[in-house]
């Protein structure tokens, strides 16, 4: 883990970057297939301990023969469980998934709350879930620390926080609203493709001159 430089220099070096991920990716986007809200809402619960891979391959043919909150209802939770087994902790998504269908259907007309109580009182959906709706959805100027963007960021120097709650408000203190919601999808891709949890890829990274835990030598 990288000694971290005083909060000033954590702030310069953030800015530095991001602006070397823009530059690489101008336009990040969410890599869980949708074609609307709820469906979003949907893929990422059931992307809890699973991969985005995954719940596309699920999803995607639910996805593009319209799957709408009615449709969920009439399947209900077992229906779902059946289409679903594939995706780690199906029980328990299917279970989640069909209740706050229901919750949508009765309290919001079918649709997907805008604020984060709202959303956090949902089964199954927690502050990083919150954080994703509302910064894929909204652009809200949010960062869901998952583990791809808690490795990435305390390899880089920025924290070196223990949990990935206490991470987001130290990262929500150094990145600039105005990099915001893109820096959730820079780092989470960084880290998926690149900055990888066994062997980092450094040679190949856009910031090896200036991570300090990079392997390439200046």
């Amino acid at each position: 883990m990288p000694r971290l430089a005083s909060l000033a220099r954590r702030r310069e070096a953030v800015i530095q970057i991001l602006e070397k991920l823009r530059e690489q990716n101008p336009d990040p986007r969410c890599e869980l297939i949708y074609f609307t809200d709820y469906q979003l809402l949907v893929s990422v619960v059931l992307s809890a301990q699973a991969t985005d891979k995954q719940v596309n391959k699920v999803m995607e043919p639910i996805y593009a023969q319209g799957f709408t909150p009615e449709i969920m209802r009439g399947w209900g939770e077992e229906g779902f469980l059946q289409k679903i087994r594939s995706i780690g902790l199906a029980p328990t998504k299917a279970k989640n998934v069909a209740k706050l269908t229901s919750i949508l259907l009765e309290k919001y007309q079918g649709r997907v709350p805008e604020t984060r109580e709202e959303l956090e009182a949902l089964p199954g959906v927690g502050r990083k879930t919150a954080n994703v709706i509302l910064g894929e959805l909204h652009r809200h100027p949010t960062l869901a620390v998952d583990t791809h963007v808690f490795r990435v960021t305390q390899r880089l120097g920025l924290h070196n926080e223990k949990a990935a709650e206490k991470a987001e408000l130290v990262l929500l203190d150094l990145v600039p609203p105005s990099y915001l919601p893109d820096a959730h999808h820079w780092f989470i891709l960084l880290g998926r493709y690149v900055c990888k949890a066994r062997i980092p890829e450094c040679e190949r990274c856009v910031l090896n001159r200036i991570c300090p835990s990079s392997s390439v030598k200046a």
